[in-house]
């Protein structure tokens, strides 16, 4: 049986208490048991300030969220790596238009294929975290099986599981499908559409233990992502913490 997955919270979910209280947020992560982290762009606590707490708390930076590393980001994406340590950096998001025909597609590719070669050249991975609009059906195939055959095998894919889901394709399927080019699986949960409040893992409509049984032999992190939440979003982050270890879905320090 594979091991139990450690956890990480993506605290983008919680950009706006770390926007009130940077600090006092982040040990709440540590608090809560969190075996990691994953940094966005933009951090308000500052790059080296915020690197510094993580290893403070012993939190592991399992990637980051960066800009993408154009020429005009290059040096930023690097100097992110370098402060965290990271071998591995994401791209969070492409314009739904990049998605949108068979020739957006192959250029969106071709874009990720040319920042994966700076990656690399720096010794880094580079991946892409998707959302709901590159799950489309295009002249009767899933945009997903184009997109694979496109991407250069290199350039792995953070699989935000819901958005997925919302896309049209069944989560767990995707999951198998992708295998070991998505290291990294983002779990939420919700009401399954694209403009509903979400919930804390485990409180919605996502088949959560499946997702974590189909990559269980190829996920290294399972990072919980929350983009908006009617309830208090620190109390989400903490329940979807609880779920996942008490169920023995994932591991934490606590």
């Amino acid at each position: 049986m594979a091991d139990i997955k450690p956890v990480a919270a993506q605290l983008y979910s919680l950009r706006e208490e770390l926007a009130r209280d940077f600090e006092g947020t982040v040990r709440g992560v540590a608090e809560i048991g969190y075996a990691g982290v994953e940094p966005f762009g933009g951090m308000p606590g500052g790059l080296e300030a915020s690197a510094e707490l993580f290893r403070e708390l012993e939190l592991e930076v399992c990637s980051s969220h960066v800009p993408f590393p154009d020429e005009a980001n290059q040096d930023e994406v690097l100097a992110i790596a370098e402060a965290y340590g990271l071998s591995r950096v994401c791209v969070a998001y492409l314009p739904p238009g990049e998605f949108e025909t068979v020739d957006a597609i192959k250029r969106a590719c071709e874009r990720l294929n040319r920042a994966g070669e700076f990656a690399r050249a720096n010794g880094l991975a580079l991946g892409y975290h998707n959302h709901w609009w590159e799950f489309k059906q295009l002249n009767g195939s899933a945009t997903l099986e184009l997109i694979l055959e496109e991407l250069d095998e290199s350039v792995f894919l953070q699989i935000d599981t819901y958005w997925a889901q919302v896309g049209g394709l069944d989560a767990i399927d995707v999951v198998k499908r992708v295998g070991a080019r998505a290291p990294l699986i983002h779990l939420k949960d919700g009401p399954l559409n694209t403009d509903g409040d979400m919930t804390a893992v485990g409180g919605g409509k996502m088949d959560v233990p499946g997702i974590v049984e189909a990559a269980a032999e190829t996920a290294e992190w399972h990072i919980v992502e929350l983009d908006r939440c009617a309830t208090d979003m620190l109390q989400a982050v903490r329940d979807s913490y609880t779920y996942l270890t008490a169920n023995g879905l994932a591991r934490g320090k606590r």
